[in-house]
């Protein structure tokens, strides 16, 4: 496959060169496309080496060739990475001042952006409205990671990792209708559409307009004291990009938020909770008045049966150094399934469960998540393996999508949580259009 790696002039151009070995070591032709900013990063040498190609940096050089509309016309995929928000702004509006974004503009094979950039910069109502248009005309604008940029800084707008960057790129290809070599199979799953779904990312402009989301994300805390509480690994990644995806494609999105290590998407109304009652009473009043709902939150099992008022206290007891209190715990409500219940005969809201499964002696994670199915009584459940290293935390995703009424499961992953969302809406969409 003939992939063009655009380099755009960020701090984070250094990981491209990661990207760049991965692609050619899985048997690609990469030609490494760098902005005169990325070359004061990463220098040609460096592209020239990993890649064993020339690098192609102005529409001068080569010119009886006619390198600005070759390149874009011969690729297969044209991905880059990092993709400033300068970047991103040029593309929107059809900008052609250097090579880079003149291959943007001739290209007609799949295109994807990995955006890196300051966190205000990331969230500034231009490059959201940029990165909305992008989407809305068919191109992969994979969502930023959260975690530290350049200095002191934290925070969403850091370039994901260069696998991440791969699983997009190639699920892309295989959304377009391709299927490149050295294409996991698993990867392939990630671009699976099902039956009536609208084809490629550009049938999902829109699909969700006039739609009212209910999500939840995040992992419930139970406290036990002012101090303390149980509560659980889940990062709330995966419930924010299914609140961005949706809210990308149309949709009136209400977030209903535990904790969480990623800020809310641009452009949703957010409700703060804590515990597991909290969320109960939001999803259960918010419920009606939605289309669809989407139970990711990861919501705590138990909770302490009595909260204490002041910290507890270890005792100094030399006779009992090792003395622990005992805590009683008590079972939290089953929010999943008090919804359906609470819609009764009716079809709508269409419920969307999630069920994070680790499998063991008794069942594999799917025959776990198909028994849940059957006793939650949801309309669709995504399946997903966790544990340590697993899911929680990361900015990747495998899951197996299971519906009540007898369609195939839908596998998608590995890939980022964002593709993930796209896949999951995807099955939701035809759906809604029949509720």
């Amino acid at each position: 496959m003939r992939i063009v790696l655009g380099v755009t002039g960020g701090i984070a151009a250094y990981k491209a060169a990661l990207l760049l070995r991965l692609l050619s070591e899985a048997g690609h032709e990469v030609t490494v496309v760098p902005t005169e900013a990325a070359l004061r990063f990463v220098g040609a040498p460096t592209w020239e080496a990993l890649s064993s190609r020339p690098v192609q940096t102005d529409v001068w050089t080569g010119i009886t060739e006619v390198p600005h509309v070759r390149l874009g016309q011969q690729a297969d995929l044209v991905v880059v990475a990092p993709a400033t928000a300068d970047l991103l702004a040029k593309a929107a509006h059809g900008l052609a001042g250097d090579l880079l974004t003149n291959v943007l503009l001739t290209a007609r094979c799949p295109v994807v952006l990995a955006p890196a950039m300051h966190t205000e910069m990331w969230e500034h109502p231009a490059t959201r409205a940029n990165v909305a248009l992008l989407r809305e005309r068919g191109v992969h604008v994979v969502e930023p990671a959260a975690g530290r940029l350049t200095g002191a800084d934290t925070g969403p707008g850091r370039l994901p990792e260069p696998e991440v960057i791969r699983d997009a790129a190639l699920a892309a290809v295989a959304d377009a209708g391709g299927e490149p070599a050295g294409t996991p199979e698993a990867a392939r799953g990630t671009s699976a559409s099902p039956a009536g779904a609208a084809d490629g990312p550009a049938g999902r402009a829109a699909d969700l307009a006039g739609r009212r989301v209910l999500v939840s994300a995040g992992g419930t805390r139970e406290p036990l004291d002012p101090v303390r509480y149980l509560g659980n690994r889940s990062s709330g990644k995966q419930g924010v990009a299914l609140a961005a995806a949706a809210a990308d494609r149309g949709a009136e999105v209400t977030l209903v938020a535990a904790s969480t290590d990623v800020p809310a998407p641009v452009g949703v109304e957010v409700v703060r909770v804590e515990t597991a009652l909290e969320l109960q009473a939001e999803m259960t009043a918010r419920a009606p008045q939605a289309d669809v709902v989407v139970m990711a939150a990861a919501v705590a099992d138990f909770r302490p049966a009595e909260y204490a008022d002041a910290k507890i206290k270890k005792t100094h007891d030399p006779a009992d150094p090792d003395a622990a209190p005992t805590i009683r715990l008590v079972r939290n409500p089953d929010i999943l399934a008090g919804l359906v219940a609470g819609r009764g005969a009716a079809t709508a809201p269409l419920i969307v469960g999630f069920a994070a499964e680790t499998g063991d002696a008794s069942g594999s994670v799917l025959e776990h998540g198909r028994a849940k199915l059957e006793r939650k009584g949801c309309d669709l459940l995504v399946v997903n393996e966790v544990g340590v290293g697993k899911t929680f935390g990361q900015d990747t995703n495998m899951v197996h999508v299971l519906s009540r009424d007898g369609a195939a499961p839908v596998p998608a992953g590995p890939a980022s949580k964002r593709e993930i969302a796209d896949t999951i809406w995807d099955v939701v969409g035809p759906r809604l259009v029949s509720a």
